[in-house]
């Protein structure tokens, strides 16, 4: 059942204005339904060009320098199916901004960074980043059906590395085997599912065989550029791996067409959750009414919102960047505006491998140890009285804390365990002051202690 136009006035495009059937750009006039439904086609075919380009929107001038300029940079392909979403009238389409370089990318800001989220500093194996306490990012692939403009990773995949086999990856799940305090892997890339079959195939299996993994993840933004990819040989291979997510991608109500809708039901339908990670951009959906219509259809198609995300400081891409305080104000929109499970986590990935930080209004004005005075949604504020009984029913000597190999060590939560004592920043003047080699304090030469051999 296909949800994606539930609510959409008469007469109102599917996603719309600017929505076009393939067979009615000239470029793709004769492409039969066999072929626009093969997302093999749909990836040999990408506009990677300014001559294809043109023949389906006259590119602005700003777009034109874009393509040109920008190849020096980052990779340009959109795939036939997304190209037709974009409207060839409206440089501000929000499709058509996350799709055509434009040449504000070759500027790149005093905060942009090469790799902005820390991920090779904290890659103990190639193509693993290891960040937190039980889960790891797995990259095994380089290569997308579409590169997004505003690219966190574009680093990586901006540079064919060529199709890796299997053996290749056998130094990160070797490492793998070895990090048994890791029970949750993400596969992302690039796209982890524009690869074959197979291939998926292999690395679910290779995973399958580490008896720590609990949970497999996938990240893909096939559903939203290239939904013909999720197959009905796609979805068997990957129900044969439960438990199993899939995190996909949309931006923009825009993107959630017929054929999004139906790749997400088919996955739905296998028993696969799933979730959405937004990113915040401006000039895509950085406002409030937005937003909340791109999440009440996602729900709509069974994919649960799960982040929205703060725009990251990759290189070139800081005209998508809005303020933190814009994000604040969606969420105060969202909250208790809608149904919880409409409400994604809005997160900022802290630079240099911070992680991911949650932001959100806040709804705790004060507390004491009889109350804590909060506000809701309209702005009225409540006292929630403490509860008048002993300590908790956890205490510090709790023998599930002190015993489970997985309880929290890391972090607040660490100190709060009994773990640790103490968390001190490393880069602080204090600590260089204690870390830095001391001089030699001089003292009677019969009290020098005798060397070791």
């Amino acid at each position: 059942m296909v949800l994606a136009d539930a609510g959409r006035p008469q007469g109102e495009p599917i996603g719309g204005n600017g929505v076009r059937a393939w067979r009615d750009i000239p470029l793709w006039h004769d492409v039969p339904e066999e072929k626009w439904s093969d997302w093999r086609w749909q990836a040999g075919h990408a506009i990677k060009s300014m001559e294809e380009l043109r023949k389906i929107l006259t590119p602005t001038d700003e777009e034109e320098r874009g393509v040109i300029e920008c190849a020096k940079y980052f990779r340009f392909a959109i795939p036939p199916y997304y190209a037709a979403l974009m409207d060839p009238d409206d440089p501000n389409c929000p499709v058509r901004l996350q799709a055509i370089p434009k040449v504000s990318e070759t500027h790149f800001s005093p905060s942009d960074i090469h790799d902005p989220l820390g991920e090779d500093a904290d890659s103990p194996a190639p193509g693993i980043t290891h960040r937190y306490p039980d889960r790891v990012l797995f990259l095994i692939t380089d290569y997308c059906g579409m590169y997004c403009r505003f690219c966190t990773r574009r680093r990586f995949v901006a540079h064919d590395h060529g199709i890796q086999s299997l053996r290749a990856l056998e130094p990160a799940f070797q490492y793998l085997e070895r990090a048994k305090e890791v029970r949750d892997v993400l596969l992302s890339g690039g796209d982890p599912l524009m690869v074959k079959d197979e291939y998926i195939d292999g690395v679910l299996k290779r995973l399958r065989e580490i008896d720590h993994i609990e949970i497999v993840r996938i990240g893909s933004k096939v559903p939203c550029t290239t939904p013909q990819r999720i197959t009905q040989s796609l979805v068997s291979i990957l129900k044969k791996y439960h438990p199993l997510w899939v995190n996909t991608h949309f931006n923009h109500p825009k993107e959630i067409t017929p054929e999004a809708s139906k790749a997400c039901a088919m996955l739905a339908d296998a028993g696969i959750p799933l979730g959405c990670q937004t990113v915040l951009l401006r000039g895509v959906n950085d406002c409030p009414t937005v937003m909340k219509r791109l999440m009440h259809k996602l729900v709509m198609n069974r994919v649960r919102p799960y982040y929205i995300y703060q725009c990251d400081l990759s290189e070139g891409i800081e005209h998508f960047r809005t303020k933190v305080a814009k994000g604040i104000e969606i969420m105060e929109h969202l909250r208790q505006h809608t149904s919880g499970y409409a409400v994604p986590t809005f997160v900022l990935d802290a630079p240099g491998g911070g992680g991911k930080v949650p932001l959100m209004p806040n709804y705790l004005i004060s507390m004491s140890d009889k109350k804590v005075i909060l506000r809701n949604f309209e702005g009225g504020i409540f006292s929630y009285p403490e509860p008048d009984i002993p300590p908790s029913a956890c205490p510090d000597n709790c023998v599930h804390c002190q015993t489970d190999e997985r309880a929290s060590r890391e972090g607040v939560a660490g100190i709060l365990a009994n773990r640790r004592e103490r968390i001190v920043p490393l880069d602080t003047l204090r600590e260089r002051r204690r870390q830095a080699p001391r001089s030699p304090i001089a003292i009677p030469i019969e009290m020098h202690p005798t060397p070791m051999d």
